[in-house]
């Protein structure tokens, strides 16, 4: 069983930090690509942020390119999402998913097919 559990989520000022991680089993994690979307009230969910699996290529939404930076940890399964200077816009539900396969970024949601519970961040001004 493929398992994708989110954490790190909170509430922090504008401006402030978060880091959120994203534990992965039940798959080949090597193999696989790593997406971050988030999700706030009344908007599509979108995706934030990717990194591949094959070479380490990484993909920034225009609103977080300079602010978040995406990183993965093969020994520990674990990818992570830094999130700096944040915006009262950050404000969303925060999910991790990867596709069924494949170590390079899908473009479309629904393309990937594994998805975590979520986190919440909260950014307040």
């Amino acid at each position: 069983e493929v398992q994708l559990v989110e954490s790190g989520g909170g509430l922090v000022q504008a401006g402030g930090s978060l880091r959120l991680s994203c534990a992965a089993s039940g798959f080949t994690f090597d193999d696989h690509a790593i997406g971050w979307f988030r999700q706030a009230p009344g908007k599509e969910r979108e995706r934030v942020s990717c990194i591949s699996s094959r070479d380490g290529s990484t993909y920034y939404a225009d609103s977080v390119k300079g602010r978040f930076t995406i990183s993965s940890d093969n020994a520990k399964n674990t990818v992570y999402l830094q999130m700096n200077n944040l915006k009262s816009e950050d404000t969303a539900a925060y999910y991790c998913a990867a596709p069924e396969y494949g170590s390079s970024c899908p473009r479309f949601r629904h393309e990937y097919e594994y998805w975590g519970q979520g986190t919440q961040v909260t950014v307040s001004s």
